[in-house]
């Protein structure tokens, strides 16, 4: 007697305060089989863009209109896969996948949601207030879409919940620390894991044998040391704020800076916030946020775009090194995210000068646009430098697939 195979379709979801993106993928075989992302959620000019996969010769469709709300929105995901052949009512759909940002300390692994669950994810909310509501969301409407179907959370903080008390501590009052959740988590966490993985791959070896520091560079932007496949060190910490010059954020701040404003210039505590979350960063030093113009900005002369790039690589440089001495052996350094995989010039200018650590940078390796994970350090170089293309959502179904069929013990391996 001959069983048909387990179902291995994971729907991935990414449920923002106003969007919902989504992948339909095959855990088997990591085929993607449809892609979409729905937004402007609750405006009159929603938009939700829809690529199929599965079928050869396919077209890309787009809807416009308004939707209401996000159970709205899936409810169109759900037509728009349906008319693929490959609906939510599907026998082959294992699960669905969620990102979901905070998990606090909690949840170290991909958990598949269940009432106590959710309301853990709601008590975080104070940690996550722009995130975790829209991760809720997106949950409770997918659940009620198919209430039979597991729904799993894979957190962005899970990662880095192995590093140790003396990198997650905060210096100030333990007591106060601990009554208010104050620590650092990170977050990218479900980048961080592929991008390290990947990279002990493209080196041809096992992910516990290799120590490598990850450059998440995207509008968000982190940084982490990885020793033998478990982070030890993160530069995001209690909230996405911390650590490298983002987009938008200001990253690194003196604490005195927001005492300073406050008393000041006499502005409240959400001005800081919208300030240093929304107007800081790149946009703040120079007035845009895309790497891509400021370089453009940089080649017509343009000081202000000049040195909002010092200012950004002058930063990464200090993570670079900051983690090389916490690793203490490093083999690779991996660039990824939308910066991180694009920008030539930044990895350029981030490695510079780092020859005497055994980190160079090949002009010609490096200049190569590819969407595959790649070494741009010469050969003589004692620490690969590597481009790595992230992956979250395939990362996120794997992680969903392994969970739902009771083989979470190879999540790491």
């Amino acid at each position: 007697m001959t069983t048909s195979p387990r179902p291995s379709r994971i729907l991935v979801l990414n449920s923002g305060s106003s969007s919902v993106k989504y992948q339909l993928l095959d855990a088997r075989d990591d085929a993607r089989l449809a892609v979409g992302l729905v937004e402007r959620i609750g405006e009159e000019t929603s938009r939700l863009v829809h690529t199929p996969l599965a079928h050869e010769g396919a077209e890309r469709r787009e809807r416009t209109g308004p939707v209401a709300d996000h159970a709205s929105a899936l409810k169109a995901v759900a037509e728009e896969l349906a008319q693929d052949g490959l609906g939510l009512d599907s026998p082959e759909l294992a699960a669905i996948g969620h990102r979901v940002v905070h998990g606090g300390l909690r949840f170290t692994r991909p958990t598949v949601i269940t009432d106590e669950v959710l309301a853990e994810i709601e008590r975080l909310v104070p940690v996550a207030p722009l995130h975790n509501p829209a991760n809720i969301t997106g949950i409770r409407t997918a659940q009620a879409l198919r209430p039979d179907l597991p729904q799993v959370a894979v957190f962005d903080t899970a990662f880095h919940t192995t590093m140790p008390e003396s990198a997650a501590r905060y210096a100030i009052d333990v007591e106060t620390a601990d009554a208010h959740r104050i620590r650092r988590y990170g977050f990218h966490g479900t980048s961080h894991a592929y991008v390290s993985r990947r990279t002990a791959e493209l080196l041809g070896k096992d992910p516990s044998e290799v120590n490598v520091i990850v450059l998440h560079l995207g509008n968000g932007a982190s940084a982490s040391a990885v020793r033998g496949g478990v982070c030890v060190d993160t530069s995001m910490g209690l909230t996405p704020l911390e650590g490298l010059v983002m987009g938008t954020r200001s990253g690194d701040l003196d604490p005195a800076v927001i005492f300073h404003l406050h008393r000041v210039a006499g502005m409240s505590v959400d001005e800081i916030d919208a300030l240093l979350n929304k107007k800081s960063g790149l946009v703040g030093l120079c007035g845009d946020n895309d790497m891509r113009e400021i370089r453009r900005r940089i080649d017509e002369g343009d000081e202000r775009a000049r040195l909002a790039f010092d200012i950004y690589v002058h930063r990464l440089k200090k993570y670079l090194g900051a983690y090389y001495a916490v690793l203490g052996r490093v083999d690779a350094v991996a660039f990824t995210a939308g910066v991180g995989e694009n920008a030539a010039p930044v990895r350029e200018a981030a490695i510079a000068g780092l020859e005497e650590l055994g980190v160079a940078v090949d002009a010609e390796l490096n200049a190569v646009r590819s969407d595959e994970p790649r070494i741009i350090s010469p050969s003589y170089a004692r620490v690969a430098v590597a481009v790595v293309p992230t992956d979250e959502e395939l990362e996120i179904a794997h992680q969903t697939f392994a969970v739902v069929n009771g083989a979470t013990e190879e999540l790491n391996n």
